[in-house]
């Protein structure tokens, strides 16, 4: 089978189209996929640039996200069968191979039925950003009908997932994004309140927008000053999530202790990293939940852009360039 391999950290240039076996099944509980499409996050530039969680296994396949149809299954699968069409979020940090290939093998437990409306490209988009979506709102910041959250960088991957979760959930959404043209989108999203931060300091905005209380909670996928600056935005008792790792000022981190704010950090991969099989089933739940709410039209997946698996390096660079609105996909044949 054809894949992009990648056999050192570096630039987008470090990955290669080689020739590999066909995977074989490793358990009775795996299937194998004939991929059709791989979700590119920016999870895969970051393992590209500086190295995957296990350096040791070099070379290796990059690419978490995958959609695609069953070929076979072992002798064990109950939960699906061939020509079955399915999506997940699977290998690509370096600790089994990924999606940049013609096929993967995946445990059944962390597979989902493909949601019957979209199209393998957005399946493919979908499992990583809406697992961390999912996690951010319901379980890290545990959002409640009514409250409210500044969701940052809004009309990204993650973010425009996020904004329509939230309003799914009955939360009012505050969001920041770069330009008036994404202002625009993300508002036909559901977000209540769109910041240009460009223009305004976002601080003031969320103070403004609930009255100088702060928002219940803020989703921060931007990290360094936005997540420091992002705890005077936020109320007595508030929440911050984040997907990264800052240093923050003593000042910034004595507001956040001063109002008793909780932080907390999300990372969707972790139970892959881990091996933690029953975290990975609850994720596979969320992709299931997450097909109901496709199939009626409560969410939507944005793609802005999809390259041909050779062309892998060239979704690295444009992603790397930043300012991506909604997700970047490989089209496999």
């Amino acid at each position: 089978m054809k894949a992009m391999l990648m056999a050192a950290p570096g630039g987008p240039e470090v990955l290669q189209i080689a020739e590999l076996p066909l995977p074989e099944l490793p358990s009775p509980v795996h299937l194998l996929v004939r991929l059709k499409a791989a979700g590119v996050n920016p999870i895969d530039t970051k393992l590209r640039k500086d190295g995957t969680y296990f350096p040791d296994r070099l070379p290796t396949v990059l690419g978490c996200d995958g959609a695609g149809v069953v070929e076979s299954i072992g002798n064990a699968v109950t939960r699906f069968k061939p020509g079955d069409e399915v999506y997940f979020f699977n290998g690509g940090i370096g600790g089994e191979p990924g999606n940049y290939a013609e096929y993967a093998v995946v445990h059944e437990d962390c597979a989902a039925a493909k949601p019957k409306n979209l199209s393998m490209i957005e399946a493919a988009a979908l499992p990583l950003v809406l697992i961390t979506a999912w996690e951010a709102l319901h379980d890290r910041a545990q959002l409640k009908e009514g409250q409210t959250v500044l969701i940052h960088a809004a009309a990204g991957g993650v973010g425009h997932v996020a904004v329509q979760l939230a309003r799914e959930m009955g939360i009012r959404v505050a969001a920041t994004v770069s330009s008036a043209e994404k202002a625009a989108w993300v508002n036909k999203l559901g977000a209540e309140k769109v910041i240009l931060y460009t223009q305004e300091d976002f601080v003031h905005a969320a103070l403004d927008w609930t009255d100088g209380q702060g928002v219940d909670a803020v989703f921060d996928t931007v990290g360094g000053d936005t997540f420091c600056r992002s705890f005077a935005a936020a109320k007595l008792y508030g929440k911050i999530v984040t997907l990264l790792q800052s240093d923050c000022t003593a000042s910034q981190i004595k507001l956040a202790r001063l109002r008793s704010q909780s932080i907390h950090f999300e990372l969707m991969l972790g139970p892959a990293y881990f091996g933690a099989h029953q975290a990975r089933i609850a994720q596979t739940r969320i992709l299931e939940a997450g097909k109901k709410l496709f199939e009626a039209g409560k969410l939507k997946i944005e793609v802005s852009k999809t390259f041909s698996l050779d062309q892998a390096a060239e979704a690295h660079r444009l992603i790397e360039e930043g300012h991506t609105a909604g997700k970047i996909v490989l089209t496999i044949d």
